[in-house]
């Protein structure tokens, strides 16, 4: 296995730059201009990808109204999940649209399937890599149809035992996916940092041997921050123009400035972290005392 992954030419994985991708999810609210300006805003704010979900209510669920397809205990509270599903998914005509726009500004442009069909219709978008969900991981059917395709694929682990992210990596391995990431994630909307787990990462790596991030939910800015200190090396952040606009995920998503906050933040520590060093700097030979001499700066 490698540790490292590329899509569209762009080396991911320790030692590279951190992925920043921008998760576009219900965030347009079926208004494809606003879809349009999410892009070019998350190219301003420094993201290098923009992630849409390609499926449809029908594909996902059935029009059912009983207590079994209703939401309990999240921000969707009392919805069924046709009606969540209506509102929130990216109706398929504009994907393509939507990628030339992406890539007109330089930003990779992929998507999460939920189903074959969805498959099919991002290869032929010709899509660069795909995104699997925490909650299709264990779609053994679906990982091998993405398996097949040959590209890139990056999987959020949520919902997953351990045993359940080793079935999934073997499941895509057989069907022919030679590069993989692994993404940890809390599925909670939003999440809260205690439950993040951030140790888990390392962890991963060691495991699967493969690049490891973080598929992140909670406010703010700290825990995506923290994941590349423990080696992350994508992050994965839902994306909006203001949460002041309704829409089944702006309260967990990030507005422009904060996105760019976090970018410089990411950056910032990518240098921080450097490398393995027990020498004294130039800068610290400048700034210190010379051999022999005392100095309260030292102390």
């Amino acid at each position: 296995m490698s540790r490292r992954i590329i899509i569209n030419g762009r080396n991911i994985g320790l030692g590279y730059p951190t992925y920043l991708i921008a998760e576009m999810s219900s965030n347009h609210n079926q208004d494809f201009n606003r879809a349009v300006k999410i892009i070019e805003a998350a190219k301003d704010a420094g993201a290098d990808a923009i992630k849409l979900q390609t499926y449809t209510p029908d594909t996902l669920t059935i029009n059912g109204k009983n207590e079994c397809f209703r939401i309990k205990g999240t921000l969707w509270e009392g919805k069924s999940l046709y009606e969540l599903y209506k509102e929130a998914y990216t109706p398929w005509e504009w994907q393509p649209k939507l990628k030339t726009v992406a890539e007109s500004l330089g930003l990779d442009l992929f998507s999460s399937p939920f189903d074959e069909t969805a498959v099919d219709f991002l290869e032929n978008m010709e899509v660069p890599a795909y995104k699997v969900a925490s909650f299709e991981l264990v779609d053994l059917i679906l990982l091998r149809r993405l398996g097949r395709t040959g590209k890139p694929v990056i999987m959020s682990t949520g919902m997953a035992t351990l045993a359940e992210i080793e079935e999934a990596v073997q499941t895509l391995r057989k069907a022919g996916s030679q590069e993989l990431a692994l993404l940890k994630c809390t599925s909670a909307y939003p999440a809260v940092p205690e439950d993040a787990n951030l140790r888990t990462i390392p962890h991963m790596a060691e495991t699967f041997d493969l690049p490891i991030g973080l598929s992140d939910h909670t406010l703010g800015l700290a825990v995506p921050i923290a994941a590349v200190a423990c080696g992350a090396c994508i992050i994965e952040k839902h994306f909006t123009l203001s949460r002041k606009e309704s829409g089944p995920d702006s309260a967990f998503s990030l507005e422009p400035p904060e996105f760019k906050a976090m970018v410089e933040a990411v950056r910032t520590a990518e240098k921080a972290l450097g490398n393995i060093c027990y020498e004294i700097t130039e800068k610290q030979m400048e700034a210190g005392p010379s051999e022999g001499r005392s100095s309260l700066s030292a102390i």
